[in-house]
């Protein structure tokens, strides 16, 4: 697959670290032009250099916007014009109970993570229409199937997102377009570091405080390991090429075997 994506411009959402920037490393091998994002000039710039470190030849390009507000979004069409793979990654989430998430809170989470993705799928999709090829794809989350009890609202949006996309793929029908989700399992990044240090503290080492969190918090997963931020770059990858031309409207998984149905 190393230049199947030869030609065409891949824009990945929330890249400046962990799956996002794995994603755009993963894109740029397989031949495609990356745009990196996030909120700050200086991680943009540090994410670019890391693409550029990891894929000599790539070509990439970054644009620092807070796609979770309108003005963000202006400023990624005004950047980046021209996209054909679109992959929405921005994503927040924390533990919380459930009773004290705020309307604050709830609408935060809606913000970031599900209107983000919307604003840019009625952004490019007319793009990819006109070209009659494009790409849609939104990281979702097992939390979207098997909603945990300490992260309702964020589960809650990963969830709104496998409604997003399927309705987009019906409007992006007989286009020549595609719009998945890939449902990610429990992925080891430096927020999910905080976030086991958050459940069982932080006096153990690492390996073992993954262990007791995937023992005690995530029994299903069939893997007993977190993900690797790459193994679910590869789902992407396989996505965005011309060989998933025929996979469109799904919820793909990349979990680890950790959601226990056929079916998501």
């Amino acid at each position: 697959m190393q230049h199947e994506l030869q030609d065409r411009t891949a824009l990945v959402t929330g890249s400046t670290q962990g799956i996002g920037l794995a994603i755009a490393v993963d894109l740029a091998r397989a031949g495609a032009s990356v745009v990196v994002n996030g909120r700050s000039e200086d991680g943009v710039a540090r994410a670019v250099e890391h693409v550029r470190g990891a894929v000599p030849d790539a070509v990439v390009d970054g644009v620092a916007a807070d796609l979770a507000t309108e003005a963000g979004a202006t400023t990624m069409a005004e950047r980046a014009r021209d996209v054909d793979v679109l992959v929405n990654n921005l994503g927040i989430f924390e533990s919380r109970p459930p009773l004290e998430i705020t309307d604050d809170e709830w609408r935060r989470y809606f913000e970031v993570n599900v209107l983000s993705a919307i604003r840019l799928i009625r952004t490019y999709l007319p793009g990819m229409t006109e070209r009659r090829w494009g790409r849609v794809i939104s990281i979702a989350s097992d939390s979207a199937v098997v909603v945990p009890a300490e992260m309702i609202h964020y589960g809650m949006t990963k969830t709104a997102l496998l409604a997003v996309s399927r309705g987009f793929a019906k409007a992006a029908k007989g286009s020549g377009e595609t719009v998945n989700t890939v449902i990610a399992g429990p992925t080891h990044t430096g927020g999910v570091e905080d976030f086991v240090a958050q459940l069982v503290g932080t006096d153990l080492p690492w390996d073992e405080a993954q262990r007791e969190f995937m023992r005690e918090h995530r029994p299903q997963s069939l893997i007993e390991r977190l993900i690797e931020p790459e193994e679910i770059a590869h789902m992407v990858t396989y996505l965005a090429s011309p060989r998933a031309s025929a996979t469109t409207g799904g919820a793909l998984r990349a979990d680890g075997g950790y959601v226990d149905s056929i079916l998501p």
